[in-house]
């Protein structure tokens, strides 16, 4: 029977990607933005081993469609980081995949033309030159590593990365994780169950044997040696999680196995219902947890961007609403900075005398 009948029938076409190497080669690691990338891994992990006694924020926007506006927000996010860097290490959200529940536009590399042109090959390198561009600014980047793929292409500019709530079950991203160079932040899964991101850490610290990509963009045998930066992020699920008594409860589930107790609470997804004006409410919560003598909360996540909100895509691109999510809806910058400046003035005391868990 001819091949043509019997393999890949629902296929369209298969069309070029530049191999990893290719692409790096067009957008190169310089000195300044290896020295941001370095110094923001070790930033997390001193946090996570509690040599450092800082909190890590991760914020803004909930997906990167416009890299000029989101530029823009890099440059204000640099001046904050500055003037809380002794009580808070802030690294930017840069998010470029999304994985939808059904469908909607998944993300500046998959559609950066955001016209169904679908234009990978073009989103991969626009996404690389804007990483280097924000870690040129000094602002460690924290993503979500969704496409197995990808980090080949970018990973060399990630200090941080996240796997979402729908592929911390997936064998395919733990076995990933296991090999990434930063740390890894799993989430809770959709209905808010912890036992899947918890078994995830558990996997990832162990070595693991798997198909994937040479930076050549050979199909390769990769192996890793695991993962020892994995940790739990709280992002709430048919209810929110961020309480302290679903924190307690987490605490007994890592210990239970064996793990470190290093939580991070993201302000936003389930714990906000969705709506970005709870996440202040959310993130003064968690500080006063924090006051209150909890140790092993060390990172918040907060969605935010220049202007408050959400917008659909227009047909139109020009009447985009600049620096506004197209995705899920943020804080915008004002409230981003009261949030960030309460956050410091409130704990500044408080981490300065705080320990490790016993």
């Amino acid at each position: 029977m001819p091949t043509a009948q019997i393999e890949n029938l629902n296929i369209l076409s298969i069309d070029h990607m530049p191999s990893p190497e290719e692409i790096k080669v067009r957008v190169m690691l310089d000195d300044d933005a290896a020295a941001t990338v370095i110094a923001g891994r070790q930033a997390f992990i001193d946090i996570l081993e509690r040599r450092d006694p800082r909190l890590f924020v991760i914020v803004g926007p909930c997906s990167i469609h416009d890299p000029e506006a989101g530029l823009d927000y890099a440059r204000l996010l640099r001046a904050l980081a500055d003037e809380v860097a002794g009580t808070l290490m802030l690294a930017m959200r840069v998010y470029f995949e999304k994985p939808r529940t059904s469908t909607g536009w998944k993300g500046y590399i998959n559609d950066p033309c955001m016209d169904d042109s679908f234009r990978i090959d073009l989103g991969m390198e626009k996404a690389r030159h804007f990483l280097r561009e924000v870690s040129r600014i000094g602002l460690p980047i924290a993503t979500e590593a969704l496409d197995p793929i990808a980090p080949q292409y970018y990973g060399d500019l990630i200090s941080w990365a996240a796997i979402g709530a729908r592929t911390s079950e997936s064998q395919t991203h733990r076995e990933m994780a296991s090999g990434l160079s930063t740390p890894v932040g799993f989430k809770n899964t959709t209905d808010g169950d912890v036992a899947a991101a918890i078994n995830a850490i558990l996997s990832a610290a162990n070595p693991h044997s798997f198909l994937g990509l040479n930076i050549q963009g050979q199909s390769a045998i990769v192996r890793t040696r695991g993962n020892r930066y994995g940790h739990i992020v709280l992002r709430g699920g048919e209810r929110p999680n961020y309480d302290s008594v679903s924190v307690s409860c987490t605490e007994q589930a890592l210990a239970k196995a064996g793990l470190p107790n290093n939580i991070v609470i993201d302000c936003s997804h389930g714990n906000s219902w969705k709506r970005p004006e709870m996440q202040p409410l959310v993130m003064k919560d968690v500080i006063n947890q924090i006051r209150d003598g909890n140790r092993s909360i060390i990172g918040l996540m907060i969605e935010s961007n220049l202007v408050a909100g959400s917008q659909s895509i227009p047909a139109d691109l020009s009447q985009l609403k600049y620096g506004c999510s197209v995705t899920d809806a943020c804080v915008g910058w004002e409230t981003t900075v009261e949030m960030i400046r309460s956050a410091d003035s409130l704990l500044r005391e408080t981490l300065g005398k705080r320990g490790a868990p016993e």
